[in-house]
């Protein structure tokens, strides 16, 4: 009933985690049987470790966040010795989210990830706004997404997502310049260039300044992208935004996403995911939909 298809992907219903908000889906564990998921994406993957942003780099605003952590990790050296032996016994979709500061560097990551048999995809995020060099400096021109993804391509075999920004004026044409340049799906959306003041402090609450603004807040944007870039595009979409139920879900999904992501929700309920995929089921039965990707696009 809730089975669908991301390129080369079989997912046992549409449901995965964003990166970035799940970890390495060990921290979920005891909460949730991560096997019960579609898939679940780590947190993004670098080539060498990254220590982030200085403090403070999280600040709530009404209804959602902002981050700024850019990008902690240990490196993808790490993750292929130590994490990813721990996690690669688990039946779901395990992907890898890959940035770095220059195409040598993606293309590197991508490489030793392709070597990871458990691993069937990568999510090729061109779209993260808190780090200096790389990351959104790609997935704002077409042209430097279209490069960026090409590179990537020569060496990677595998399934390729790639995440996009909202930060631009014409989402579609950066998704049909991937697509092109090889992508096999997209993701979308990344958190949206944002910023708060502490008015009693004078002074930003991020220590970077601005941030990337997620939660329920973005979800009518997402939504639009998602809907737009469905009709442009003939690859699989992932949706992502905000969402936080079941009816969220289903909003993506009836826009056009094969499948979605969810992202800052995981903070408030670590049970989401379980709840939205309970939430999808309960929705086919009182419709009387027996292939929920019958519902896929209907907007």
């Amino acid at each position: 009933m809730l089975e669908v298809a991301v390129h080369n992907l079989k997912l046992k219903n549409p449901v995965m985690t964003a990166s970035g908000t799940f970890g390495y889906g060990e921290e979920f564990a005891d909460f949730i049987d991560l096997e019960q998921l579609g898939g679940f994406v780590v947190k993004g993957t670098t080539g060498s470790h990254r220590e982030g942003n200085p403090y403070p780099r999280m600040a709530e605003t009404p209804s959602g966040m902002l981050n700024a952590v850019g990008l902690q990790n240990g490196g993808v050296g790490k993750f292929c010795t130590e994490v990813y032996p721990r996690i690669k016994h688990l039946h779901t979709n395990i992907i890898v989210n890959v940035s770095g500061h220059s195409i040598e560097e993606y293309c590197s990551v991508a490489e030793q990830i392709d070597s990871l048999e458990h691993i069937p995809a990568i999510e090729l995020n061109i779209s993260c706004p808190n780090v200096k060099q790389g990351g959104m400096t790609f997935g704002v021109d077409p042209d430097q997404a279209a490069r960026v993804v090409s590179e990537v391509r020569r060496v990677y075999g595998k399934t390729l997502i790639v995440k996009l920004t909202p930060n631009v004026t014409h989402i579609a044409e950066i998704a049909k310049a991937v697509e092109g340049a090889g992508a096999d799906s997209v993701s979308l959306i990344n958190t949206v260039l944002g910023m708060a003041i502490d008015v009693e402090r004078q002074r930003p609450c991020l220590s970077t300044i601005t941030g990337g603004l997620s939660g329920p807040a973005v979800k009518p944007i997402a939504v639009r992208m998602v809907w737009q870039v469905a009709k442009a595009v003939k690859i699989p979409v992932i949706g992502l935004g905000g969402i936080a139920s079941a009816a969220d879900a289903l909003e993506f999904l009836m826009a056009g996403a094969r499948a979605i992501q969810v992202g800052t929700a995981n903070f408030v309920n670590p049970r989401v995911t379980i709840d939205i995929i309970e939430g999808l089921n309960d929705y086919c039965h009182r419709h009387h939909i027996g292939d929920i990707n019958d519902i896929i696009g209907i907007i």
